[in-house]
């Protein structure tokens, strides 16, 4: 995109933001004190479908602070209290007891009890595509009484209470099923926040819901703008049309860092940058591709050249931030390996290798390394168009095996703080997230042996096997770890985490007018 279409795009994003801000709905008195005005946030990552559970949208509500789920998740990952208070196993371990808390009320005026906690999860189990992290369980709810319920597999699951810390588990009120179609959040969840509008994919009202029955949410009012880029979500937080945003780009790291009217945050995440490769279709269903792909590329400078040190160069899946990961640099380039390898699957001067090259704006790093990737690739005999687009659209394009290469950003603690879930949905035969069409009947018996083993240590040594093997295949190739980043501006709060699991709007106020 030229200099001046994109300054265009910006300044006709920044106008639809400051329209959005003086709407009939978000109007406030000039009158009211700072507090009652509220904040108003711009995040990367609008809905995919409408909020939808069973298309990671949970997680979503979950950051909003607007939807809970029976577990909640402390800074390390572990499991705590939340619309549960307690939870123990039973007989032969496939079933769980879960004790609810007393007077949780939800948007609506609902009360919390079993029958309440059966209907939602029934429903998202129902769906034809459940979340990850309760998939292919044999899932079962019952109620045990008003105040507990019973949630049974087919096999005993030593991380259920994980699986029911992710967002796509929450609980909405009984008010949200009841037509039958997809409940809608409005008005419906338990959280400190509640969404009492919904505009589509461009943003949410939400407001403090004064019932709730943990600490109040810090402000009386969240208004949220979705802004899938990254330029235009910096030039809002620097103009003060938002407080807080997320996910700016490296380029304006070091002037956001020296700005006195800005905190910017910095923090690592479970997160791997992956160039993922259309296994089931040529020229990447042949190993030997794949393994030359790998071979060409400098992951070492991507990292420290090319996101100029924003990141940490990707060995495997799994990288430092969790003690099953890789902590060794991966190899350099060799690109005359990468020739050997293409020459062996029959391409070279006469046969010449040109690919397609996909990813997305809305983390500003990607679009930065697919140019570095076909850098890269060019002196092995590869050529690279690139395209970017929208996520969502890419999406169905992507699992139906109809792309070459994606470069994607994928938490591997992807709905629950245990990598079980990722490993199976995305790398599994049948799972519901495998783009790169990988199919190990050996791969798919270790990650299924992961029910039987609750020893921490055990689990991490099968998840340290299960990314060698995805390494040996050349499945795909984990380029960096990011770090995230986050800004304020007339607004505090924010507390980085590095899983993005846990809610992220409750805490935010206006800062104190000095």
């Amino acid at each position: 995109m030229s200099y001046v279409l994109r300054s265009l795009v910006v300044a006709v994003s920044l106008l639809l933001l400051a329209g959005c801000s003086t709407s009939a709905t978000d109007a406030t008195d000039a009158t009211d004190a700072p507090d009652e005005q509220g904040i108003r946030v711009a995040l990367q990552f609008p809905p995919r479908a409408a909020y939808a559970f069973d298309a990671d949208d949970g997680a979503l509500l979950t950051k909003l602070g607007v939807a809970e789920p029976l577990v909640g998740l402390d800074p390390q990952g572990n499991p705590v209290p939340g619309l549960a208070t307690s939870w123990a196993r039973e007989g032969d371990g496939r079933t769980w007891r879960f004790a609810l808390r007393d007077g949780v009320v939800f948007h609506d005026g609902a009360r919390l009890d079993s029958a309440a906690v059966v209907t939602a999860l029934n429903w998202v189990l129902s769906r034809p595509s459940p979340p990850r992290s309760i998939a292919d369980l044999g899932m079962r709810v019952a109620a045990d009484g008003p105040g507990a319920v019973r949630v049974s597999t087919d096999a005993p699951d030593p991380v259920l209470p994980l699986r029911l810390s992710s967002g796509t588990t929450s609980v909405l009120s009984p008010a949200a099923y009841a037509a039958g179609a997809q409940p809608s959040p409005q008005d419906t969840g338990t959280g400190p926040l509640r969404m009492t509008e919904i505009r589509g994919t461009q943003g949410a009202t939400l407001r403090r819901h004064d019932a709730y029955w943990g600490p109040p949410a810090a402000s009386s009012q969240v208004t949220v703008d979705y802004v899938t880029e990254p330029q235009t979500r910096e030039l809002a937080l620097r103009s003060g049309d938002v407080g807080f945003t997320e996910g700016l780009p490296e380029t304006s790291r070091a002037s956001l860092q020296g700005d006195p009217d800005v905190r910017f945050s910095e923090y690592p995440s479970a997160r791997t940058v992956l160039l993922q490769l259309n296994g089931s279709a040529a020229p990447f269903d042949d190993v030997r591709v794949r393994r030359a792909v790998t071979a060409a590329l400098d992951r070492n400078v991507l990292a420290d050249q090319v996101l100029g040190g924003s990141a940490a160069p990707a060995a495997d899946l799994f990288g430092p931030a969790v003690p099953y990961g890789a902590t060794t640099a991966p190899p350099a380039a060799d690109v005359p390996a990468a020739r050997a390898l293409l020459a062996e699957a029959g391409y070279g001067p006469q046969n010449a290798l040109r690919v397609r090259l996909w990813t997305f704006p809305n983390r500003p790093e990607l679009p930065v390394l697919a140019s570095a990737i076909a850098a890269q690739l060019q002196p092995a005999g590869i050529a690279v168009d690139i395209t970017l687009g929208d996520y969502a659209a890419q999406e169905p394009e992507l699992l139906a095996g109809r792309f070459d290469m994606f470069i994607n950003s994928r938490s591997y603690l992807s709905d629950f703080p245990d990598p079980a879930g990722v490993l199976d949905s995305d790398y599994t035969c049948d799972g519901s997230y495998n783009i790169d069409r990988y199919c190990s009947s050996a791969f798919d018996a270790s990650v299924a042996g992961l029910g039987a083993v609750e020893d921490p240590v055990q689990r991490a040594e099968v998840f340290r096997a299960a990314a060698a093997t995805l390494t040996a295949d050349a499945v795909n190739v984990p380029l960096v770890h990011p770090q995230n980043t986050a800004a304020e501006r007339g607004v505090t709060g924010f507390t980085p985490d590095p899983l993005d699991l846990r809610p992220v709007l409750p805490t935010l106020a206006p800062a104190p007018v000095e």
